[in-house]
């Protein structure tokens, strides 16, 4: 049993770590190349924000958008 999880932290420390300890070096030379992963993900964060925002108002400005607060059962 001992010989199963020493496997298993074998695969996470040698194998499945290898990025993150890769980002953790190179953030000892360069901060914003250790951090690229997240400027990435919150720009692509911020563009479908504002392509959901103008679709809401697309919608809101076709008068589609239902208001109607007794859509629920509960709300009645």
């Amino acid at each position: 049993m001992k010989a199963f999880f020493e496997g298993i932290q074998s695969l996470f420390v040698d194998f499945l770590f290898l990025p993150h300890d890769a980002l953790r070096k190179l953030e000892l030379s360069t901060w914003f190349g250790a951090n690229i992963i997240n400027w990435i993900l919150m720009g692509i964060c911020a563009y479908y924000m504002v392509y959901w925002v103008k679709q809401l108002q697309l919608h809101k400005n076709n008068n589609e958008e239902t208001q109607d607060t007794t859509a629920h059962s509960f709300l009645k």
